[in-house]
């Protein structure tokens, strides 16, 4: 799991440090101390999803992403979606064009959300290899990127305790694998019992590695049908373990706050477990359109980071 420092720990640690100086070391964490208070409580980044019906539509090169990202929206951190690349894993050329463009814009690249390569929890053992497998040429398609991270899905099937075993078994071999080149294997609440913050939480505390953790999306509760987990309780079990945040948005009524998730009182939740990591952009909704739920979605996170400061 990685640690996230809160303002608090961070002034607490450095008057530790500090202790028995002399002035000048004072100034000094003085100096530290309004640095700290300089840095935003968190960072924006885009989730290429925000765009998907554009891209699929053929309106949108997949290519451009990073450039659309700085120059009509401002935001200088992207994260991949696998999908609009999928025959691309292991094409250098193309990854290279990738990355370029990021880097000419100045834009960081920080994951990859991995779909369609298996369930890393399936009961049968072979497949549950496999899917373990397939998610190999991501990962080194990530760290080719300068990415920290793939996103990937806790799938499986049968009893609740059967089902944290088997993708228990698939993500430490992953994130085993993953370790050796740096990178984390981070899991979204997507369906099904990974909808279940607490089937999730214990799947984190099964594996228990700290390159294996998750990405809270703040809309994806639904386990099935009707069943609907409980979006805040959601994301304060799994924000321990989180090295991604997702601010999934849809629709927005008046105020410009979104209609289905209270984001002050989410992203309370995200920063009092202590995160101070990029927060992406996902909308996903049909009522303006993409650039205009972008746009939305950001001046809400901008409006509760301003707030909440």
């Amino acid at each position: 799991m990685k640690e996230f420092t809160t303002r608090r720990n961070f002034l607490k640690q450095s008057a530790i440090a500090a202790g028995g100086m002399g002035i000048a070391s004072l100034s000094s964490l003085s100096s530290l101390a309004d640095h700290h208070n300089s840095q935003p409580l968190f960072k924006i980044s885009l989730a290429q999803w925000s765009l998907h019906k554009m891209l699929f539509a053929g309106k949108m090169d997949p290519l451009d992403f990073a450039k659309v990202t700085k120059k009509e929206f401002g935001i200088s951190a992207v994260e991949y979606v696998n999908q609009f690349f999928k025959d691309k894993a292991t094409d250098e050329n193309y990854l290279g064009q990738l990355k370029k463009r990021a880097e000419d814009y100045g834009v960081k690249s920080l994951l990859i959300m991995c779909d369609g390569e298996g369930n890393l929890g399936d009961p049968d053992t072979a497949k549950r290899k496999k899917a373990v497998t397939n998610h190999h040429r991501w990962v080194y398609a990530a760290k080719f990127l300068g990415c920290h991270s793939i996103r990937v899905n806790a799938a499986s099937s049968g009893e609740y305790e059967e089902q944290i075993k088997l993708a228990a078994d698939g993500l430490s071999h992953l994130s085993d694998f993953a370790a050796g080149h740096g990178l984390n294997i981070i899991v979204e609440n997507h369906g099904g019992l990974s909808s279940n913050g607490a089937w999730l939480a214990k799947v984190m505390k099964t594996v228990n590695m700290r390159n294996c953790g998750t990405l809270p999306d703040f809309g994806n509760f639904k386990i099935s049908n009707d069943n609907w987990y409980d979006r805040y309780k959601g994301v304060t079990e799994l924000m321990p373990y989180a090295i991604a945040v997702s601010a999934k948005s849809h629709d927005f009524n008046s105020l410009g706050n979104e209609s289905k998730t209270d984001y002050y009182r989410m992203m309370k939740i995200v920063l009092n477990a202590g995160y101070r990591g990029y927060v992406g952009i996902e909308y996903e909704g049909s009522d303006l359109s993409e650039s205009e739920g972008i746009t939305a979605t950001k001046n809400l996170l901008e409006k509760v980071r301003d707030v909440l400061s």
